[in-house]
């Protein structure tokens, strides 16, 4: 077998703390789930995300999505 041939490897959701401009993986796995939409983010395509809320977000317009539902009425 070569590097190109690995075997298929489960799934699993990442544990990641989110820092200004990175990130760091505190426990391993393939994804993370956006905050809004709750679909897989694989880790090599993470982009946004939000440090205080320590949330990740599938793309800008789920932040949006997620900024207009804490809006007051």
């Amino acid at each position: 077998m070569n590097r190109f041939e690995r075997q298929p490897q489960p799934a699993v959701e990442a544990e990641v703390e989110y820092r200004d401009g990175d990130y760091r993986v505190r426990k391993a796995g393939a994804f993370v789930r956006c905050a809004v939409t709750g679909e897989p983010i694989p880790l090599e395509e993470l982009r946004y995300w939000n440090v205080d809320r320590q949330e990740a977000y599938s793309s800008p317009e789920a932040r949006l999505k997620q900024l207009a539902g804490k809006r007051p009425s």
